[in-house]
């Protein structure tokens, strides 16, 4: 089994060196034999395009021969010049030879020798030919400007017919190379559009022609082109503060003729966070909120008919709807003749009625809240009670707008089972009145109970 692989994978050695035929070179010390033919090229035996250069010669019939090899003269950076071997030609019947390792508009030099198995013939004539120069780009070229964030150019089609495809470069004026952004097919093609450029930018273009043996044509002349700037912003914002339920937002306008929109956004930080609100095209925004004293940052933007929007971050207006009034302050809850009477005082200028708030057990375990509204007096009498019950009290101010303050202090009545009761004005702490949002409550008081029937305040939300 051993023998049967070594004997395959020989096999398949020899099959793989077989197909693989390496080109003879010159020896180091060749033996020169003056009877071996020597090449002669014919009379169109060189032709020279921009990349590459063609070499035709007179058929060889010594049969002694077994090839040919090319010589190629170059200048060295001393601007010597140098005979290397460049490439064998391993058959006498091959007459052509294309050599396409050329720079263009370059002076080149060739001679041959013919060799045998065991020697070579003299050197040939040597043949100097020099390749093309590049082909010329397109003849017109032009470039449209002021596009939102995007340029075209457009130019003439090339007239050789032998061009495939346009090389697009393009740099910008802090660059000092050129960098391809496309290549655009078909000779007939005569525009492209460079898109995601940045705003108010200047770009330059050139196209260069690609035929398709792969000659790349000289660059054609440059254009150079500008980007849409952003629209302007806006000068003025400003924002409510005393609207209930709402912020109002203004701002002065912009005269453009490309205007489309306005464009708000709010956030509850003026740095950071900001949300679109919505579009608009007048020059106020009414922002509907349901939290009293709310404020929001606002920032306006404008957007022009290419949808570029403009910086916004220059100016921020602070809104705030309208805050809630003070609560009223509560100066005595009291219980006698069968009824509990509440006093208070008022501590806010908007304040155009009043609210009284009832909590009391109903059954073991349901507790009911009962409101009191549109109360224009100071004082409230009530006689819904039961003996042995406990009651809570709170008043609210209300506003012209339907706003409704935090509650007052709380009064807390107890009421015994027994028919006589003693009463005890309540222990109050004034309402202090706010021009800002209210703040939160503060913790409850500690219950106070001086006999046995008690009116005690427990809560202060002012």
């Amino acid at each position: 089994m051993k023998l049967l692989t070594l004997v395959t994978l020989c096999t398949a050695s020899l099959l793989i060196l077989s197909g693989c035929s390496v080109k003879p070179t010159p020896k180091k010390e060749p033996t020169i034999d003056a009877t071996l033919p020597i090449v002669m090229l014919t009379k169109n035996g060189a032709i020279a395009d921009v990349n590459s250069i063609a070499l035709e010669w007179e058929p060889i019939d010594d049969q002694r021969v077994d090839g040919i090899f090319i010589y190629k003269v170059t200048q060295n950076a001393q601007n010597k010049a140098t005979d290397d071997y460049y490439d064998t030609v391993n058959s006498r019947f091959s007459t052509h030879y294309v050599d396409t390792k050329i720079e263009p508009n370059t002076k080149y030099s060739y001679y041959f020798k013919t060799y045998s198995s065991s020697a070579e013939s003299r050197k040939s004539q040597i043949t100097t030919i020099s390749s093309l120069a590049p082909m010329e780009s397109v003849s017109w070229i032009h470039g449209r400007e002021n596009m939102p964030r995007s340029s075209k150019i457009i130019w003439r089609p090339h007239i050789n017919e032998k061009v495939k495809a346009y090389i697009i470069q393009r740099r910008s004026l802090q660059e000092s190379e050129w960098r391809d952004v496309a290549t655009i097919n078909g000779r007939l093609s005569a525009e492209y559009i460079d898109k995601d450029l940045k705003d108010n930018f200047t770009y330059k273009y050139r196209i260069r022609a690609l035929t398709y043996d792969g000659v790349i044509s000289k660059p054609s002349q440059e254009v150079t082109i500008v980007t849409k700037e952003l629209p302007g912003g806006i000068a003025q914002i400003t924002a409510s503060n005393n609207l209930p339920k709402m912020i109002k937002i203004s701002w002065q306008g912009v005269s453009s003729k490309d205007f489309l929109t306005y464009r708000l956004y709010k956030s509850t930080t003026i740095d950071s966070g900001y949300e679109m609100v919505g579009d608009t095209t007048s020059t106020n925004y009414v922002d509907k909120i349901e939290e009293d004293g709310k404020e929001y940052f606002y920032r306006v933007s404008v957007i022009d008919r290419d949808k570029l929007e403009s910086i916004n971050k220059n100016s921020s207006a602070l809104g705030r709807t309208l805050i809630k009034p003070a609560a009223p302050s509560l100066s005595e809850a009291r219980y006698y003749d069968g009824r509990v009477k509440l006093s208070w005082s008022k501590t806010d200028d908007r304040t155009t009625s009043y609210i009284v708030q009832k909590e009391y057990k109903k059954g073991f375990f349901e507790t009911k809240i009962e409101d009191f509204e549109n109360i224009t007096a100071h004082e409230f009498s009530d006689t819904n009670l039961v003996a042995g019950g406990t009651y809570y009290y709170r008043v609210f101010s209300v506003d012209a707008n339907r706003i409704k303050s935090n509650p007052s202090t709380e009064a807390l009545i107890k009421i015994e089972e027994s028919a006589a009761v003693k009463s005890a004005p309540i222990k109050t702490q004034r309402n202090i009145q706010q021009s800002a949002p209210i703040a939160p409550a503060a913790p409850p008081a500690t219950e106070v109970v001086e006999e046995q029937n008690v009116i005690v305040p427990i809560q202060d939300f002012n």
